[in-house]
């Protein structure tokens, strides 16, 4: 009797050992696979609200970014202020505006740190900027630069392009001199 007392107690004490390990098993698994979709969705959000920040646009005046705008004639106006997940605000605006008047205009305007600044804005190969908003294409919203942009950027050899930094006001300016259409990218620095 002793004996088949012996066996059962071997025998219960394995399968409670059994179940023990299977429980201790489905236990960690349940938490990794847990810990595992908790670190995808803080993942997920971080990348979202990024792109979110970045793609994120209000209208925005082109007064607010340069004083004295009135200077300058300004048709067809469209302008959207974008804030970068850096905290830095940028400006793309969109509008027609004699090429010489405006960037006579945009090269007068005070600067707070005059060795980081530029006397005279510079003529470029648009080929960095064609790049550059191809890159910046993918994140940004239809509301700010239309799909036709970049294809009139790639196929119109006319655009003329040119860069100002007035500190803290840098500006990326595209002409294009078949329309009188001015696209101005202006990137505020801190």
């Amino acid at each position: 009797m002793k004996k088949y007392i012996l066996i059962f107690s071997a025998t219960a004490l394995l399968v409670s050992c059994t179940k023990v390990e299977e429980k201790i098993n489905e236990v960690v698994t349940k938490t990794t696979e847990t810990a595992k979709q908790k670190a995808q969705e803080t993942v997920n959000e971080t990348i979202s609200n990024s792109i979110n920040s970045i793609t994120k646009t209000e209208n925005a005046e082109f007064s607010a970014v340069f004083p004295g705008a009135d200077a300058v004639k300004i048709e067809e106006f469209s302008g959207k202020k974008l804030q970068f997940p850096n905290g830095s605000p940028a400006y793309f605006f969109k509008y027609k505006a004699d090429p010489a008047v405006l960037i006579s205009f945009l090269e007068k305007q005070t600067t707070t740190n005059e060795g980081k600044s530029d006397q005279n804005a510079q003529k470029i190969s648009g080929e960095n900027i064609i790049e550059k908003i191809s890159f910046v294409e993918k994140f940004l919203p239809e509301s700010v630069v239309s799909s036709g942009f970049l294809q009139d950027l790639k196929n119109d050899k006319t655009m003329e392009y040119y860069q100002l930094r007035r500190f803290p006001n840098k500006s990326t300016i595209i002409v294009s001199p078949k329309n009188g259409m001015v696209y101005q990218f202006v990137e505020i620095q801190k």
